[in-house]
């Protein structure tokens, strides 16, 4: 009898590849779905790319806020990149298969990024707190090297905090079923597919999840409680829409991030609401990226003076070539 169950254990095999499953219920309309979320990658690459690059090249934008936010918009980038042509090829193709390795790489640097966005974005309110309530200590306080050293840090805790679990869970035993009702590699599926015990690696990664976006949101109201009070005491009414205006974006972009992901991944059972994470999902790998530019900058005005002074250029070398031939 022993032997029988020895030789039953050498036969079970483990799972070498996995299935994204993607949106099976819309699959009829895969290349309708194709063309729309290819549109909107190319769209959420090429502004986010437009703003790295504006940033960068106008002397004027080398300011703190512009710094972290160049950084956000190549994170972004580098975020969907990992996830939209996967699910572009599931739109095409139907379920798509990925191997072991890979489908645990896609799920650490989609963790490792989401958790450094948010530490960005406490980064950004607290930037944002420190040039309006604090505008004689800020040039300062956010000099260059204070400027790289709190991008570093987002970058490292973000790694920190989410290689653990994501080593932890890939060292679990994968038997079977493969198929993940997902279009990416995440968390919650993974650990929903393991035949071992997963309840301490879940309340780690809920405690993690729930750090890291409890102590952002708690940083980002702190913040901007004072940023409020601080508006509503100056004297112009158009100082107050001015400043009203440009930490109004930086809270609808949060409060988009922040509802998508408390739904994901703030819950002690990854097993619960699967189904929906998908949809939840979409938000944070396609809408918020493409949303992003025009909240962020496109809709600032020193960000619109960068761009015409740039196509001004443009045209100015144009119609010297010209004159040239």
């Amino acid at each position: 009898m022993e032997k029988l169950v020895e030789g039953e254990l050498r036969n079970r095999t483990t799972v070498q590849e996995f299935i994204l499953e993607g949106f099976p219920a819309v699959q009829h309309l895969g290349h309708v779905f194709f063309l729309v979320h290819f549109l909107a990658y190319l769209t959420s690459i090429m502004g986010n790319m437009l703003i790295i690059t504006i940033i960068w090249a106008d002397h004027r934008l080398h300011i703190p806020m512009y710094f972290f936010l160049s950084n956000f918009s190549f994170i972004e980038c580098c975020l969907i990149t990992t996830v939209i042509p996967k699910l572009l090829t599931i739109f095409l193709s139907g379920r798509q298969t990925i191997s072991f390795a890979a489908c645990f790489t896609q799920d650490f640097i989609c963790l490792f990024l989401g958790a450094t966005v948010f530490f960005l974005l406490s980064v950004l309110s607290l930037d944002r707190y420190l040039a309006i309530c604090k505008p004689l200590h800020y040039p300062t306080i956010m000099n260059p090297r204070m400027c790289y050293l709190l991008v570093a840090s987002c970058l490292a805790l973000g790694f920190f905090f989410m290689v653990v679990p994501v080593a932890m869970l890939s060292q679990l035993t994968f038997c079977g079923p493969n198929v993940i009702p997902h279009f990416f590699c995440d968390f919650g599926p993974l650990t929903n597919l393991s035949c071992s015990d997963t309840r301490s690696i879940e309340i780690l990664f809920f405690n993690l999840a729930f750090f890291i976006l409890g102590s952002s949101l708690v940083i980002t109201i702190i913040a901007y409680s004072n940023i409020v009070v601080t508006i509503m005491c100056l004297p112009s009414a158009k100082e107050r829409q001015r400043a009203f205006s440009t930490c109004s974006s930086h809270l609808l972009v949060l409060s988009l991030m922040y509802i998508s992901c408390v739904f994901i991944y703030v819950k002690p059972n990854q097993a619960s609401r699967l189904d929906s994470n998908r949809e939840a999902a979409l938000v944070n790998t396609v809408v918020t990226p493409l949303l992003n530019p025009v909240i962020y900058t496109l809709r600032n005005k020193q960000v619109h003076q960068a761009l015409r002074d740039a196509l001004s250029r443009v045209k100015l070398q144009k119609y010297q070539r010209g004159s040239l031939l």
